[in-house]
């Protein structure tokens, strides 16, 4: 028993740390409106997404210890340069939105604390790129974990908040609760496939296959990693659980009106206390460190591994300079955008949220496709269950996607 206590956590690390950044800054306001104008029953909805997303890391996982090559690796090499380019050109600008946003959770979580916010964000970015370049695959991967650490904040701003935890935990069985008129339906609708949106992301497809095969883990130790797997979308899901409850038992009980994650802060201040709003902002500020850490390095291990490039933690910079250079330059431009006095941060959002709609149904179809050959996964194909869940997850996502994105622009 102890020596696979030591084996799962001589592995643990990549698909917690993926799954983790699905709570970014953009995560965390999502999840924030959620709780903000649903209450508790949009907390079903998580619990249904959880299980989706173990499940389509977990292919990933397992199609890189099984043929040794990232998701980027595989696609150019059975669908040619073409596919490469134009699967990366739609993930790099996906993830630019992405990164802008997280960015600018530095400078206006630094606005909320009463710190200095440009020197601030110049300050994270900074110690971000020297991590990065600096150290080395177990460095950077436990400076991750210890990041992960940081949601507890939202831990505690939901006890601060008082809520009823009955309600909230019944509610991850069956909504109820509240008035269920057309109008709330409507918005269940909407926000809940948001929350779906933003925990399956295309670019955490790509990095947890590149980040397992920097980490080398052996094939032998597979089903420690599924193991992980699962168990990384339950730890970040059991986090925001916690951002949904903070907000439903301050905001939502009050009916005060939310439009992003840094305005949750200044809101239930009043509410639960200055505490409480302190460590909400605190979190988000984390949250964008994982967002531009996760996201950027998932462009460079893409960008590596479709034009067959070298790229990877454990080597410097001489040895990987496309590598890093992609990684700093996004961060550069983020930072840039953000400084912009009419940039509009919301449309740049949606904008990077509509190109993940496009990119996810192609990249869970290579990913099922591969996983899904027995001549290449040999023993550790997928089952039929496996298979026809991935389906079914892909068509709701997709669903999910472009509803979502009708609602952005045609509903209220």
């Amino acid at each position: 028993m102890l020596r696979r206590i030591k084996t799962f956590f001589a592995i643990f690390g990549p698909a917690t740390i993926t799954a983790m950044a699905d709570n970014d800054a953009a995560g965390v306001a999502t999840y924030a409106i959620a709780g903000a104008v649903l209450g508790y029953p949009i907390l079903l909805v998580l619990l249904l997404i959880t299980p989706f997303l173990g499940l389509t890391q977990e292919m990933g996982m397992r199609l890189s210890l099984v043929t040794r090559k990232g998701l980027g690796d595989v696609i150019r090499e059975y669908y040619g340069i073409r596919a490469s380019v134009f699967v990366f050109l739609c993930l790099v600008i996906a993830n630019m939105g992405t990164i802008i946003v997280d960015v600018a959770a530095f400078k206006t979580t630094a606005e909320l604390v009463h710190l200095p916010a440009i020197p601030i964000t110049m300050i994270l970015i900074g110690a971000t790129f020297v991590i990065v370049t600096k150290g080395n695959y177990k460095l950077t991967q436990n400076i991750m974990l210890l990041s992960s650490l940081f949601y507890l904040a939202y831990v505690f701003s939901a006890f601060q908040a008082h809520p009823d935890w009955g309600l909230a935990v019944s509610n991850l069985i069956i909504p109820h609760g509240v008035a269920f008129t057309p109008e709330y339906w409507k918005n269940y609708l909407i926000i809940g496939l948001g929350v779906l949106g933003t925990t399956i992301t295309p670019w955490g497809q790509f990095f947890i296959s590149s980040f397992e095969l920097d980490k080398k883990i052996d094939l032998s130790r597979i089903r420690y990693a599924r193991a992980e797997t699962y168990g990384g979308a339950l730890l970040t899901n059991f986090f925001s659980f916690f951002m949904i409850v903070a907000t439903a038992a301050t905001l939502f009980v009050y009916g005060i009106p939310l439009e992003s994650g840094t305005d949750a802060a200044l809101a239930i201040k009043p509410i639960a206390g200055e505490l409480a709003g302190v460590l909400f902002a605190w979190g988000i500020m984390n949250a964008g460190f994982m967002g531009i850490s996760i996201v950027g390095l998932s462009t460079a291990y893409a960008f590596s591994e479709f034009f067959g490039l070298s790229g990877g933690l454990d080597t410097s910079f001489t040895q990987s300079r496309t590598f890093y250079v992609i990684f700093l330059t996004q961060l550069l431009i983020a930072f840039g955008v953000v400084l912009l006095p009419g940039a509009n941060l919301f449309t740049i959002a949606v904008a990077s949220q509509v190109l993940n709609a496009m990119l996810l149904p192609p990249v869970f179809y290579y990913l099922i496709k591969f996983t899904s050959s027995k001549e290449r996964m040999g023993d550790y194909v997928n089952s039929r269950l496996q298979t026809w869940a991935a389906i079914g997850a892909t068509v709701v996502i997709a669903i999910a996607s472009i509803v979502a994105l009708f609602a952005t622009f045609f509903g209220k």
